[in-house]
């Protein structure tokens, strides 16, 4: 059976020796959140911070920090959860294989939530300046919870059927927020929240919050499932973490989850906005001051041995990564129900997971046709588009399965060389303008608003893919170093970019007609720095679908239009400089990583750790 409560789950971690703890004082401003990057780059173990500066209740973090430390912590479940989403695809196959989803149904019974009179969550109150203070980036506007699982229930219909809980951003203070009165509580587009949030305003009543903070692992993992509105994440919760959650009934207000280790109650009005962030989010950038709801808070609820998990959000990979490929592991098979003619999709974690997806999909409008070209994936990926927050998507490649069966989806390197040995530029790029992106993002007009575009690959191989300069490459004046990034694809430096409407991209394309051998690469990309770009994968995605907007900042050579399609008869580029208008780059600060240094230095508490 999976864990009731955190307390069991570290527990269990260190007898295991997944888990190491810290003695020394560590402080939560922004020397937890280093030790806690570093420890995941290095594939670590959880921390236990038994001693936090400031504060009395431990801290954890890096739960979820490896794969195998994700699946050891659902070892109970995890099969069993992936039978039921099989179920739901097919619920024929339980008649046709009744041994093998014959415990499948005990753990469909955790599904449903249990109410209860009291649990431990109810044991003590305090405040929100007792809570660790966790500031993981120095521009940072305050302290933030990094793990919370944010309730609400749907105006109405009262009840945990039609809940939502989420991973929302809560700013616990700083700003313009009164001090243990009131919290920040951001949340993006197509979030649940937003649905119920919506239906208070209509009814002109204030929505009730519960965030939840620990817990059993399986809550804040089911926080971040992208199930279908309506569906209930406790479900999921009860499911993976292989018991019913307990809920405790409160008179007028939302129940509390039992075993959770902190909770904050609250209400949001309806016009009651205040300036929420900066944050340093997980596209590697910060996300900016913007007015977001406030939770007036009306109590703080901790357990007994309460324990304060946290991570770090920065740029891919970081821990969240681990949540990313266990719902794929979870969900991933049921996406050719959902998505007919699509056989996978992935959101690529180092491009900052929004900014770029990648799909395989099925041409079978017109087999009998000779010489292929894109019709049933332009379908698939406008579906795709539809998705929840896939819709999210300003890059989406989509190719046909059938022209290499058995292509790794994640097999990141393989497939874009699949894509750009098929593409025709002259037809298989397609746009949409003044369009919802990523809150977090910044390349676009605005805020929740810029562009995307579909590059779809079907077809015989039109070229084969350069991995080596063009001999006696004169570039335009300013344009310098040209450096091969993967083969067919070529980093240039260009001039910084002071305004984004300095011709610079427009000036690079003019600068060579469609014999060029330039030409030979298909893909060029117009960058600060080349070397960085070019030194590896994860280099390369971030600069390139982080710092572009596709309306914008793609053009390429023989560039035309034609019935408001655009194409271009030689080489794609894509300008992706850093812009003035985008947000700033997450930089630790030197001092933190000084005092780091010196605590994973021989003798130190993190030595052998780091």
């Amino acid at each position: 059976m999976g864990y009731r409560n955190l307390k069991q789950c570290v527990e269990d971690l260190e007898s295991h020796g997944h888990l190491v703890r810290i003695s020394t004082e560590i402080d939560p401003h922004l020397e937890a959140a280093e030790i806690q990057r570093r420890v995941f780059q290095a594939n670590g173990p959880a921390l236990f911070f038994e001693n936090v500066k400031g504060c009395r209740f431990p801290m954890v973090s890096n739960l979820y920090g490896t794969m195998d430390r994700t699946r050891f912590l659902f070892r109970d479940t995890l099969e069993m959860v992936k039978r039921l989403v099989e179920l739901k695809i097919d619920p024929s196959e339980a008649m046709k294989h009744p041994l093998r989803y014959a415990r499948a149904f005990p753990t469909a019974w955790a599904m449903q939530p249990k109410y209860v009179s009291r649990g431990p969550i109810n044991q003590n109150e305090t405040t929100l300046d007792q809570l660790p203070q966790l500031v993981s980036w120095p521009d940072d506007g305050g302290p933030f919870v990094t793990l919370p699982a944010v309730y609400t229930e749907h105006p109405d219909a009262a009840g945990w059927q039609k809940s939502n809980l989420g991973m929302y951003r809560v700013q616990l203070g700083g700003n313009e927020y009164k001090q243990n009165e009131e919290v920040g509580l951001h949340y993006q587009i197509h979030r649940g929240i937003g649905v119920h949030h919506a239906a208070a305003i209509r009814k002109g009543e204030a929505l009730r919050v519960n965030i939840y903070i620990g817990g059993p692992p399986a809550l804040p993992l089911s926080a971040v499932m992208p199930l279908p509105e309506g569906l209930s994440e406790l479900t999921f919760a009860g499911a993976l973490g292989g018991r019913r959650v307990r809920m405790v009934k409160q008179s007028n207000h939302l129940p509390l989850i039992a075993e959770a280790d902190f909770c904050i109650t609250g209400t949001v009005d309806a016009d009651h906005l205040k300036p929420e962030g900066p944050f340093g989010d997980h596209l590697g950038y910060y996300s900016l001051t913007h007015d977001f709801p406030v939770l007036n808070v009306d109590r703080v609820y901790h357990r007994n041995d309460a324990i304060w998990p946290f991570t770090v959000v920065g740029r891919p990979p970081q821990e969240d990564t681990s949540f990313g490929e266990i719902i794929h592991e979870i969900t991933g098979p049921a996406i050719p129900s959902v998505l007919p003619g699509v056989k996978a999709v992935h959101a690529v974690d180092a491009a900052g997971v929004h900014p770029l997806l990648l799909a395989i999909g099925s041409e079978r409008y017109m087999p009998f046709v000779e010489e292929k070209a894109p019709q049933e994936i332009l379908t698939q990926a406008n579906a795709i588009l539809g998705q929840g927050q896939l819709s999210l998507a300003k890059y989406l490649f989509i190719i046909d399965e059938a022209d290499e069966p058995g292509l790794d989806i994640e097999d990141i390197s393989r497939y874009l060389a699949h894509v750009l040995r098929r593409v025709d530029w002259k037809r298989d790029l397609h746009f949409q303008t003044k369009t919802t992106i990523d809150t977090l993002d910044y390349t676009g007009d605005g805020m929740n608003s810029g562009s995307k575009v579909v590059i779809a690959a079907a077809g015989a191989i039109q070229r084969d893919l350069p991995i080596e300069i063009p001999s006696n490459l004169d570039l335009p004046a300013g344009f310098r170093k040209p450096m091969p990034v993967l083969p067919g694809i070529l980093a240039i430096e260009a001039p910084e970019c002071r305004d984004q409407n300095d011709g610079t991209l427009q000036r690079f394309v003019e600068g060579f007609d469609e014999g060029h051998p330039l030409n030979t690469f298909p893909l060029i990309l117009l960058v600060d720095d080349a070397e960085f770009t070019a030194r590896n994968l994860n280099n390369f995605l971030w600069v390139s679908f982080t710092r572009s907007n596709p309306a914008r900042d793609i053009n390429g050579i023989g560039a035309f239009v034609e019935d408001k399609h655009w194409g271009c008869r030689g080489a794609l580029v894509i300008d992706a400089r850093i812009k003035p208008h985008h947000a700033p780059p997450l930089i630790e600060d030197p001092h933190v990583t000084e005092r780091v240094n010196q605590l994973a230095a021989q003798g130190g508490p993190l030595h052998g750790v780091l």
